[in-house]
């Protein structure tokens, strides 16, 4: 049997029967464009593949399961999803590396580190003066009250991709502005 020439559909119920040639069918129509997706949201190669690959282990560890109208859209969706969870984990992972960093900052501080920490607060402010007031109310809502960037586009009815452009743009100009403190260690 050629299974190039069966239709989704009719591969989706060969999956569910546990047909393994099936199943590798699925993975070569759509591996690439999944690829894709998942490259473009992570801008890693490495990732990208990985959530590929735990998208298909998924499907056959769950074919029985599963219940998949239109396969095209399912696997896209399912790897939208992917996705966002890889790169809000990894968000949650560098709060905590922040978080951790300035806690070991706070217990080794000598004078002179107290002072160039408060010229660094001082450069700081300076710098969100210079972000617009939209900007900067996204930013001290992400990095200081830890809010997420859901909870921040519901409470500014906002997209999530605004606050996500807002997010950037200050890092971008706190990054340009305070390169000086940015070797201090």
């Amino acid at each position: 049997m050629k299974y190039q020439s069966i239709s989704d559909e009719q591969l989706i119920l060969f999956l569910k029967d546990g047909d393994t040639v099936a199943f590798e069918e699925i993975y070569n129509r759509y591996w690439y464009r999944l690829f894709g997706l998942a490259y473009q949201q992570t801008g890693t190669k490495e990732e990208a593949e990985e959530l590929v690959h735990d998208l298909f282990e998924s499907i056959w560890n769950r074919r029985q399961q599963i219940v998949i109208n239109h396969l095209g859209a399912y696997l896209m969706v399912a790897m939208k999803h992917l996705a966002t969870n890889y790169i809000k984990s990894q968000i949650n992972h560098r709060k905590l590396q922040e978080y951790l960093i300035f806690h070991q900052m706070q217990q080794s501080f000598s004078t002179e580190e107290l002072v160039n920490y408060g010229d660094l607060s001082d450069a700081l402010k300076e710098v969100m003066k210079k972000l617009p007031e939209k900007t900067s109310e996204i930013f001290k809502l992400s990095r200081f009250e830890n809010q997420s960037v859901k909870d921040i586009a519901s409470l500014l009815n906002l997209s999530e991709k605004a606050v996500e452009y807002h997010i950037t743009k200050s890092m971008k100009l706190l990054k340009e502005n305070l390169r000086a403190y940015h070797n201090y260690n």
